[in-house]
């Protein structure tokens, strides 16, 4: 399937692929939702309860759990399991975005106030905290092999933010430097998403790797596309500002090519761009700089191997799904 319009999000892309496929999904979905809150309710704590779904209740996408959905779809076994792995796929998504928008000082996520902003930065990072014990008490119902995968992610996420954060030691490519921080940071948990539905539901091993190495790929074209999107879209679309990671001193992989196109504009991301009217001004550069077409080039080319990655798996309308998510990746960026 190959979209030839523009959806408005992934579970979008679900619906137009047939309508059994999309009525499953959203009952299962919904059942996700549900599980987030009583997972995260704890009735002696009111606080508790509120700080740690507050980024929930704010919405999102759900990539990651419908990415697990799609990846049971491949498997024999009951949804059970897969609907643990599917809210301890989120948790760990949203106890990132905790603390990264600790790390960050940013105010919105979602279009609301930030748990940060709210309350303070140490609840924000332990509310984060408690996301991950939660998901990892979920992670050991599963079993031990799909609790390894939890931690190994976990210990990529942190490696992850941790170069990002430190940056390329001198003689290092700073853009091979980028990707391999894209790679940890933001595709190592779309992988795993898929990767523990497909476990879950009890696929076959080839199927697993496979669609293991698809969530990396598209992985890595979710994360390109999206650092366009914070140098091309609005506040309105983002439901946060755009230039965070200018804001933040980042350093994205559009940005890397923009530099390499014109070399004076890393001069003006050299330090972190707090002022509102130069940071606009560095956006208004970006967005008029080939390095963002070269950037569109790079995400197409990870989700076009993301969709070979699909060839040899069964052509259930699953597998048409993630070939559609591919299409989608590229297209939201044009």
């Amino acid at each position: 399937m190959v979209i030839t319009q523009r959806l408005s999000s992934p579970r979008a892309v679900v619906d137009a692929v047939g309508q059994e496929l999309a009525t499953r999904l959203r009952t299962r979905l919904d059942q996700v939702e549900d599980r987030l809150r009583s997972t995260l309710r704890d009735p002696g704590d009111e606080f508790l309860t509120k700080s740690a779904t507050h980024l929930i209740d704010a919405g999102g996408k759900r990539f990651r759990p419908m990415m697990v959905l799609l990846g049971a779809e491949f498997g024999p076994a009951g949804t059970e399991n897969v609907l643990h792995a599917a809210v301890l796929s989120e948790l760990v998504h949203v106890a990132t975005l905790y603390h990264d928008d600790v790390m960050d000082e940013a105010p919105i996520r979602h279009g609301v106030v930030t748990a940060n902003t709210r309350w303070n930065n140490t609840i924000a990072v332990l509310a984060g905290d408690y996301l991950l014990a939660r998901a990892a008490e979920l992670g050991a119902d599963l079993g031990e092999t799909a609790l390894r995968l939890q931690v190994r992610t976990l210990g990529r996420l942190v490696r992850g933010q941790i170069a990002e954060t430190v940056g390329p030691l001198p003689g290092v490519d700073p853009i091979g430097h980028c990707l391999r921080v894209m790679s940890d940071k933001s595709a190592s948990l779309i992988a795993m998403a898929v990767r523990l539905g497909a476990m879950t539901a009890g696929a076959d091993r080839a199927v697993v790797r496979a669609l293991d190495t698809y969530g990396e790929l598209i992985g890595m074209a979710f994360q390109i596309s999206d650092d366009i999107l914070d140098i091309t879209a609005t506040e309105a679309e983002l439901g946060k500002r755009p230039g965070t990671d200018l804001r933040e001193g980042i350093v994205t992989l559009p940005v890397h090519y923009a530099i390499e196109h014109d070399p004076r504009i890393a001069e003006k991301v050299a330090q972190p761009i707090a002022d509102d009217a130069a940071r606009a001004d560095v956006l208004a550069l970006l967005r008029s700089s080939p390095g963002l077409d070269r950037a569109r080039d790079e995400a197409n080319l990870h989700a076009q191997r993301a969709k070979d990655m699909l060839c040899d798996l069964p052509a259930i309308p699953a597998r048409t799904a993630l070939a559609a998510l591919c299409d989608f990746v590229t297209t939201r960026t044009m």
